[in-house]
């Protein structure tokens, strides 16, 4: 079987990631190495996917159990060719949500997988 990329992250989603980040490092061991206002995430540890955590301002943690489908997390993907790597996906069941090609930041894509479950292609190639 051929597969079409790698997790490259695993994303939380919170109000204030700096605290989170604190908490997961120390759970973890890793240290943070990104510090942004947005977008915080611990160091990548045996070419595994790194733990990240993102501002959503409205953020409402998910109740447990979960009786609604509340969805926390979504996986950035990161593939060589994001072109293919999208028509990959597509032909998959994925449908794209929206795109984010900016010349100072990596292009990314998001999409919905079958189910509805937002995740990420980005290449840095």
């Amino acid at each position: 079987m051929t597969r079409v990329g790698a997790v490259r992250s695993i994303v939380l989603e919170c109000r204030d990631p700096e605290p989170l980040a604190e908490f997961w490092s120390q759970v973890l061991g890793q240290e943070i190495d990104q510090r942004e206002d947005d977008w915080w995430s611990l160091e990548r540890q045996a070419g595994g996917p790194r733990l990240a955590f993102q501002v959503v301002e409205a953020f409402e943690p998910p109740p447990w159990p979960g009786r609604s489908g509340e969805q926390q997390v979504h996986l950035d993907i990161e593939v060589d060719d994001l072109t293919a790597g999208t028509d990959d996906v597509v032909r998959l069941g994925a449908r794209i949500l929206s795109d984010v090609v900016d010349p100072d930041q990596d292009p990314w894509r998001v999409f919905a997988d079958p189910a509805g479950h937002p995740f990420c292609l980005v290449s840095f190639g």
